[in-house]
C-alpha cells in the first residue's frame, strides 16, 4: 500500500504488528490483509521473511493505519484473532469481576483458537479454548482459563481488552497424510462422496487406534432414515466415545426398539402403523415408569438400539432438552445452562467430532470445541454444513448428503480397515 505523506495524513492512527508461523500456505496472511482493507484501513509491509522449505516458518511485520484510534482498535482486534501481534507487547490488563454472572465492561472476547495471556512479563497458556467466553487469571497469576459469562464469580481476575493476549491460529497440515489436509475446498453437494467418506473413516480409525476421543452429535434423522444399525455398529466397535443428542434421537431410537416404528412409520415396510403416532409417547412413558434409560437396559426392557449400546458399552451421553420436547425422557437435561456445563465437561479431550443431521446441536457443540478438534458435519441441508465450516476453515469438513448412505458407506469403510 502507498506510504505517501498525504495518505498518512488521512490515516493518522497506526501501529506495527507482526505475523509469524506458516502464514503463507495456511492463508493467514491474506486473511489479515483482507480484514485490514475491509475495515477501512491500510497496510504497509516493513519486513518480510518467507520460509524457503515447507517446514520453515515465515515472518511479516506490517504497519497498520486507520482514520481514527477507534477504527484502528477495531482492526487490531479483528486481525488479532488471526495471530497478528503488536510489536509493543504489554502485560494484560486484569480487573476483578464486580459481580457474579457478568464480566466488567470491555472484557476480552475469546476465540476457539489456542490463546495465551501475558502476565508479569511471561506468557500463560489459556486452558480449554472456547469461543464467545471471557478470560480469567487465577490469584497466583500462573493459570488462565476460558469461562462462560454465567459462571464468572465476583472477585475473579478478568482480562480486559486485547492488550497482552495472543492467538495461535490453526495452520494447514503440511504432511499430506492427514485426511483433513483437503479442507480448504468449499462445501458442495456435487463433490464425490466416496473419497471424502473414505478419508473420514481413515481419520476416525486412526483416532481410535491412537486412543483419541471421538464425539458424535446426532439428530433423530439417524433413526428416521433407517441408520440406527449403522450407528449402533460404530458404538459397538469403539468409534464413539461420547454422544450428544436431544430428546428426539433417544425417544425415536427407543420407539423403534419397542414398536419397530419411528414417528409411527414402520421400519420394516415403510407404512404408517396403526396408532403409530402414539408410539413415541408410549415409549417415553414406559422409560419414565422404569426410572430412566439405564434402568430400562438393566431390567431387560430395552434390548437394542443406540441408547442400549451406549449403556451396555458405558459410553457417556448428554441429552439436551428443548422447549418442544415430549415427555421428556428422564435422562434429558432440561436446564440449558446445566446442559452447557455438562457438554463442556464431556468435550474435554475430544480430538474428533462427527455431527450428523442436527443443526442446533451441531452449532451448539461447535461453539464449545477448540479449533484444533477435527470436525465433520453431515447434513442434507447445505446451510447447516456451511455454517459449521465457516467457524474455522481448516478444521471442518462439510458433507452434503442424506444420513443413511453416509453412515452405510462409513461403516463399510471402517469395517474394511479393521482387517
Amino acid at each position: 500500500m502507498s506510504s505517501s505523506t498525504e495518505q498518512n495524513a488521512n490515516f493518522p492512527a497506526s501501529e506495527q504488528v507482526e505475523l509469524s508461523g506458516h502464514i503463507i500456505d495456511s492463508l493467514i496472511l491474506p486473511k489479515v490483509l483482507d480484514e485490514i482493507v475491509s475495515l477501512g484501513g491500510e497496510f504497509e509491509f516493513q519486513d518480510v521473511q518467507i520460509g524457503h522449505r515447507r517446514r520453515d516458518a515465515s515472518r511479516v511485520t506490517l504497519t497498520v493505519r486507520a482514520a481514527s484510534n477507534e477504527a484502528l482498535e477495531e482492526i487490531l482486534v479483528a486481525i488479532g484473532q488471526h495471530g497478528a501481534m503488536p510489536l509493543d507487547i504489554q502485560d494484560a490488563r486484569l480487573e476483578p469481576a464486580d459481580m457474579d454472572g457478568a464480566f466488567p465492561e470491555g472484557f476480552y472476547c475469546t476465540t476457539n483458537e489456542v490463546t495465551e495471556v501475558r502476565v508479569d512479563g511471561g506468557w500463560i497458556p489459556v486452558d480449554r479454548a472456547e469461543m464467545d467466553c471471557g478470560l480469567v487469571v487465577d490469584d497466583s497469576k500462573k493459570f488462565a482459563r476460558c469461562i462462560p459469562m454465567c459462571d464468572v464469580a465476583q472477585g475473579e481476575l478478568v482480562v480486559i481488552g486485547r492488550q497482552g493476549t495472543r492467538v495461535h491460529p490453526v495452520e494447514r497440515d503440511r504432511s499430506g497424510h492427514d485426511a483433513f489436509s483437503f479442507m480448504n475446498s468449499t462445501v458442495s453437494s456435487e463433490k464425490p462422496k466416496g473419497v471424502t467418506v473414505r478419508d473420514i473413516a481413515q481419520s476416525m480409525h486412526r483416532t481410535r487406534d491412537e486412543s483419541g476421543k471421538i464425539l458424535i452429535v446426532a439428530g433423530p434423522a439417524v433413526v428416521h432414515t433407517g441408520s440406527r444399525n449403522h450407528f449402533s455398529w460404530l458404538i459397538e466397535n469403539g468409534y464413539v466415545n461420547v454422544l450428544f443428542a436431544g430428546n428426539a434421537l433417544a425417544a425415536h431410537d427407543i420407539e423403534q426398539s419397542f414398536f419397530d416404528t419411528s414417528l409411527g412409520i414402520s421400519m420394516t415396510h415403510g407404512k404408517a402403523a396403526e396408532e403409530g403416532h402414539e408410539h413415541h409417547l408410549r415409549s417415553i412413558n414406559r422409560i419414565r415408569r422404569l426410572g430412566g434409560i439405564p434402568q430400562a437396559v438393566e431390567s431387560g426392557h430395552l434390548k437394542s438400539g443406540i441408547m442400549y449400546e451406549c449403556v451396555r458399552k458405558e459410553i457417556p451421553y448428554l441429552l439436551a432438552g428443548s422447549i418442544r420436547d415430549d415427555g421428556p425422557l428422564p435422562d434429558v437435561v432440561t436446564d440449558i445452562v446445566e446442559a452447557q456445563r455438562k457438554m463442556r465437561e464431556l468435550c474435554e479431550g475430544v480430538t474428533f467430532c462427527l455431527m450428523i443431521a442436527t443443526t442446533l446441536h451441531s452449532i451448539a457443540t461447535g461453539n464449545l470445541l477448540p479449533a484444533r478438534v477435527k470436525v465433520v458435519c453431515v447434513d442434507i441441508n447445505p446451510a447447516t454444513v456451511t455454517k459449521l465450516a465457516d467457524r474455522g476453515t481448516y478444521q471442518t469438513i462439510g458433507v452434503v448428503t442424506d444420513v443413511e448412505p453416509f453412515l452405510r458407506a462409513l461403516v463399510q469403510d471402517l469395517a474394511g480397515l479393521k482387517k
